[in-house]
């Protein structure tokens, strides 16, 4: 699967689910049950590819400040979320987590503590392959993460200002309603 097709399908699912993360992937995994088993595999490797490159700690940072916290498993969780949200804004969140601040969920989520995690992205692959197959996914070879760039205290406030200033604005000193 090229980068195209993957993104390709997640709009397609974007837009039959509404943009609501959980139906997204339900989505997701209906259209991607359509296709040929090799497809599927190879949308494993791709989104193996897509988290990978966006295993970074700066967006690390960003998903620490909107979510009010970020474990492993709740980094992983909110990148399933980014995927969720299409190309464009999940290419513009890597290059620039800070650009996260001008989504509208993200500015409303300051004022309702709302947080973005979306872990049925991550096992769309074995789903649809699971309901095209009735077999499990064959094991898909793995993208490696890279060594994370330095991390910096998320829960020091003043590196939160420094390292994303528009993040720090809504959550560290939340806007009053």
């Amino acid at each position: 699967m090229r980068t195209d097709d993957f993104w390709q399908l997640i709009e397609r699912a974007r837009a039959d689910g509404g943009g609501v993360a959980g139906a997204v992937a339900a989505r997701a995994v209906a259209l991607l049950a359509e296709r040929e088993a090799a497809d599927i595999v190879g949308y494993a490797r791709h989104q193996h590819r897509v988290l990978a490159a966006s295993y970074r700690a700066d967006l690390w940072g960003a998903a620490y400040l909107i979510n009010g916290g970020a474990s492993d498993d709740g980094f992983e969780y909110f990148r399933g979320w980014l995927i969720t949200q299409g190309r464009q804004v999940f290419a513009r969140a890597v290059a620039d987590p800070d650009s996260l601040a001008e989504l509208p969920q993200v500015r409303q989520a300051a004022l309702t503590g709302e947080e973005f995690e979306a872990e049925p992205m991550l096992t769309v692959a074995e789903q649809a392959y699971r309901k095209a197959t009735a077999s499990e996914l064959p094991p898909v070879e793995r993208a490696p993460y890279p060594a994370l760039e330095e991390f910096w205290d998320f829960d020091d406030e003043e590196q939160a200002r420094r390292h994303l200033p528009k993040l720090a604005a809504l959550f560290v000193e939340p806007p009053q309603e």
